[in-house]
């Protein structure tokens, strides 16, 4: 998955807030109070979110209504897991993560390396 733009991001914080599928329309309709956009552009956007993994979408009729592939803390999760899987080094990539933690990151960090060796 990649990095979202700033519309982009916009689209998904509706798409998270909304109680469920949503139409272009419906997004459309939420993103106006904030800025005039046009149909095609909000369609254009859900078709990217689609194609990069961010958001599923199902028929009805002839349109799509729209919903995240997941949470926030999911989505975030998938997308450090494939810079992980796409790195070079990706025990670089940790190394520079975990450096780069609040106390609060690495006492969570710790918390669930705890109770996998305990698990295992």
């Amino acid at each position: 998955m990649k990095g979202l733009g700033e519309l982009e991001a916009a689209v998904m914080d509706v798409l998270w807030h909304a109680e469920g599928p949503l139409l272009v329309r419906e997004v459309l309709d939420v993103l106006t109070v904030r800025r005039p956009l046009a149909y095609t552009t909000v369609l254009t956007v859900l078709d990217n979110l689609h194609r990069k993994g961010w958001v599923v979408r199902e028929k009805e009729g002839r349109a799509y209504r729209y919903r995240p592939a997941g949470t926030r803390e999911e989505i975030a999760a998938r997308t450090l897991r494939q810079v992980l899987d796409t790195s070079t080094d990706p025990d670089l990539v940790l190394l520079h993560f975990a450096r780069s933690a609040s106390d609060r990151e690495f006492d969570i960090l710790k918390q669930v390396l705890h109770e996998r060796d305990a698990s295992q």
